[in-house]
């Protein structure tokens, strides 16, 4: 009996192992490849899923930036890597059903990366591509019907960027494209706005394909960002601002308006511009290219000329010149060997620092530099970059432009950097140039380079006290400057953005300008430039451009500026404040002409919108 279930026992092992043997084998041999593709086919990839983007309002709740729910056209840029011609095919059935040719969807759904060019999609590769919305119901029912047609092609609603306000306060508001491309307040506040990206999880085999969906976590939408921009007096500025260029034959230009007190962001215009709905499908290589993008405002540089003056008049002051006492302005100055003449030459006779301004003497600034220069002092200079000029003003917006102070070192350097260019220049000259005037002057002052510049004389020092030279500004510099002439003093930090709320109405944070510094000048010397600057448009300068305006409902003052360029048409600027509302206006056309007569007259334009008198004229 023992040794008979002793037998059935082996015989029961054995039949388990032959089992066990054969089961290997079967796995292992002859489903080996079937387990093998099942095993890469649990790669996992995680995906972004984009969350609704928060609003950008202005001071009123107005919408400056929205979403709205479109019909778009998306691509999969892996599903196409798998077509047999890359996607090609497919690509130019899509163009022809969207009305667009291949190349320029190709543009849209080509892979950022190394060595290639923009435009590009600069997201996950693994995240739908759009190429096209608003489109049709026909077009997006074709498509979708026929997927055998368009393989890697979907349409669905999305939410998608609106600007209500078109090409208004383009470069304040910026764009966003893909998951990176940014620019402006979309850059400034991406954090904010952005809101938490959602999570998808899903398998893909050993070629990229997505077999299925594993895990998906819903995005939380963004906050919305409220900005101290006005859209009235944006919509406002920016007329003004096109219709002066238009009138004087500018080639581009900014209006910046400011809070004089605490320095926020009223409107920020500037031309050229462009509506920032363009990214929404997308752009063309060719459209990128001729897209304006520059910011006038911020990122915009000229010499500042005239409306320089109120940094000189307070270097004057600090260096000991009695800003009541008598000057003359004859019709020229003469500066080593060079006479520097007043505008039209003109013959103004004594007059204080208050008649310099308020007739924009150029004379008597020539002579104050030429002593400054002979007595070895930097006040011109030192006030300058105290009034904030040469660095940066901070303002919540990417990509600001520095500006220029000029001084012994700067022009000791950037000599030392073209010598080499101008000793080249002085042998062979510009004869790619058809103006023989203008060649004949560079060759000159290349010569001049090549044996020995670098070196600060006087009348860089004359150039530079009327805001000539190597002196630039940007608007949004001469504005944060004459807003603290006009407060008293205070530099502020500009800010566009006022506060962040919640999407369930409660605020996150509240953005406060923050002062960067005072200006180096005295109560008295502020409010004797205050004092004469109030006349510049009732007698002075401007007189013409604010002939009739309303000085009893707002004391605008301000400073005519015309800047000369080389080849160029004049630089035209107007930079004004007014106490109530406590604005301050500034106004920049880049060959606009005199600033009498271009800048200003926009300058008062905006000042009677803000009031509401133009409707009423």
């Amino acid at each position: 009996m023992s040794r008979a279930r002793l037998l059935v026992l082996r015989l029961v092992g054995v039949a388990m192992l032959v089992t066990l043997l054969g089961r290997l084998w079967f796995l292992q041999v002859v489903n080996g490849d079937a387990y093998v593709r099942a095993a890469a086919d649990v790669r996992i990839r995680s995906v972004a899923l984009p969350p609704t983007r928060g609003q950008i309002l202005d001071v009123a709740g107005r919408p400056l930036v929205t979403n709205n729910t479109r019909p778009v056209v998306t691509v999969d840029a892996v599903a196409l890597a798998h077509q047999p011609d890359g996607g090609r095919a497919v690509l130019t059935r899509l163009g022809e059903a969207l009305g667009q040719p291949y190349r320029q969807i190709a543009e849209k759904v080509r892979l950022c990366g190394e060595g290639v060019p923009q435009p590009c999609w600069q997201g996950s590769p693994y995240e739908p591509i759009p190429v096209a919305r608003d489109v049709s119901v026909p077009v997006a029912l074709q498509i979708s019907e026929r997927q055998q047609d368009f393989p890697g092609v979907r349409t669905e609603l999305r939410p998608v960027r609106v600007y209500p306000h078109g090409a208004q306060a383009a470069h304040t508001l910026g764009y966003v494209q893909g998951a990176q491309g940014r620019d402006g307040l979309e850059a400034a506040y991406d954090r904010e706005l952005a809101g938490r990206p959602g999570r998808r999880d899903v398998a893909v085999d050993n070629t990229g394909r997505v077999t299925r969906t594993l895990r998906q976590d819903p995005p939380v939408p963004g906050n919305t960002l409220v900005t101290s921009i006005d859209s009235r007096v944006q919509s406002i500025a920016e007329q003004a601002l096109g219709r002066a260029l238009a009138a004087s034959g500018g080639s581009s230009g900014a209006a910046v308006v400011l809070e004089s007190g605490t320095g926020r962001v009223v409107a920020l215009a500037g031309r050229p511009a462009y509506d920032p709905a363009v990214w929404t499908d997308g752009v063309t290589a060719r459209e990128y290219e001729a897209l304006p993008l520059l910011s006038q405002a911020l990122q915009g540089e000229w010499a500042p000329g005239s409306t320089w003056k109120v940094a000189s008049v307070a270097a004057a002051a600090s260096a000991g010149y009695g800003l009541g006492a008598t000057y003359d302005c004859p019709p020229g100055y003469t500066v080593g060997n060079r006479v520097f003449r007043n505008f039209a030459s003109a013959d103004l006779g004594l007059m204080t620092m208050h008649g310099a301004l308020v007739q924009s003497c150029d004379t008597i600034f020539y002579r104050l530099a030429d002593q400054l220069w002979q007595r070895g002092s930097d006040a011109l200079q030192r006030t300058a970059r105290g009034f904030g000029f040469g660095r940066a003003t901070g303002v919540d917006l990417p990509g600001e432009a520095a500006g220029a102070v000029p001084d012994a070192a700067s022009k000791k350097a950037y000599w030392r950097a073209t010598r080499a260019e101008s000793c080249d220049r002085a042998r062979k000259g510009y004869p790619e140039l058809a103006d023989r005037a203008r060649a004949a002057y560079l060759t000159t002052i290349a010569r001049e380079n090549c044996r020995g510049g670098g070196v600060w004389r006087g009348g860089d020092a004359a150039n530079l006290s009327i805001g000539q030279g190597g002196v630039l500004v940007t608007p949004l510099q001469l504005a944060r400057a004459y807003a603290a002439v006009a407060n008293g003093g205070t530099l502020h930090s500009p800010r566009v953005g006022m506060k962040v709320v919640r999407p369930d109405g409660t605020t996150v944070r509240t953005i406060t300008p923050p002062v960067t510094g005072r200006l180096p000048a005295s109560d008295g010397t502020l409010a004797f430039i205050r004092q004469a600057l109030a006349q510049v448009p009732r007698t002075g300068t401007a007189e013409g451009a604010f002939d009739g305006f309303p000085f009893g409902k707002i004391a605008v003052a301000g400073k005519t500026g015309t800047a000369e360029s080389f080849g160029r048409r004049d630089t035209s600027w107007f930079a004004s404040f007014a106490p109530d509302p406590a604005y301050t206006v500034v106004v920049v056309l880049s060959e606009g002409g005199m600033g009498a007569e271009g800048a200003a007259p926009a300058a008062r334009e905006i000042w009677e919108g803000i009031l509401g008198l133009r409707e009423r004229r």
